[in-house]
């Protein structure tokens, strides 16, 4: 259930000048915007002891463009959340999106610049941020592979307010890889960004990351529920 009405993604219309801003579409541990923080600030102490996220195991170095999205507003987007590979800075799995797989997936879409965009996605790979990512064939075709890695794949579910909302995954579906469970100080990130946009209540949060595959089984609503209130 819904408390509040979610905004509509529409299709992307006919490209033109390539966009200065996006949708950066976080359907992870980035809804939170403390954790986002991290990727974008970096060291500025500010931001959660020096942008080392709590619960997470390295710092990161930050954005380009420090700044914090324009706006942030929950989405739902076709498609699935799932849980696979190991992460070394949450020791359990990550998340990815198989937009083709039946169903919704809930995430939240930060309002950045093209810039601040290319620089999360190359934080996310684990390197220095610096260079810009071209956009022309993903907001042509809606989908782009960048190079094999985890985060290298690029989907583009429409627009918002005529602004592309763009993500990244991995270029497997879901069921071309072993899903491994999540740990608790990720879930609780997942949760808690999903809270704090406004959209999902608690146990509703709580029934949809616990049907997802690769917590399914080794999550229960309950549990991620008393996540929500752990100290």
């Amino acid at each position: 259930m819904t408390t509040t009405r979610l905004p509509a993604v529409e299709a992307l219309g006919s490209r033109g000048p390539l966009p200065e801003r996006i949708w950066y579409t976080s359907y992870g541990s980035n809804m939170h915007r403390g954790r986002l923080a991290c990727y974008l600030a970096g060291g500025t102490p500010a931001y959660l002891a020096g942008g080392t996220p709590a619960g997470a195991a390295r710092g990161y170095p930050g954005c380009r463009d420090p700044r914090a999205p324009a706006r942030s507003v929950p989405v739902e987007l076709p498609g699935r959340l799932y849980f696979a590979t190991e992460s070394v800075v949450w020791t359990g799995g990550r998340a990815f999106y198989d937009p083709l797989a039946p169903g919704r997936l809930r995430a939240r879409a930060h309002l950045v610049t093209v810039q601040q965009f290319s620089d999360i996605a190359a934080q996310e790979m684990y390197r220095e941020p610096g260079a810009d990512v071209d956009l022309t064939r993903v907001l042509r075709t809606g989908r782009d592979e960048l190079g094999p890695g985890r985060y290298e794949t690029l989907i583009c579910s429409g627009a918002l307010d005529g602004i592309p909302v763009l993500t990244f995954t991995a270029p497997w579906d879901m069921h071309e890889v072993d899903w491994v469970s999540p740990a608790a100080a990720y879930v609780t990130h997942l949760a808690a960004g999903l809270l704090e946009s406004g959209a999902w209540h608690a146990r509703s949060i709580a029934d949809y990351l616990a049907r997802c595959p690769g917590a399914a089984g080794h999550w229960t609503p309950d549990e991620i529920a008393a996540l929500l209130t752990s100290p």
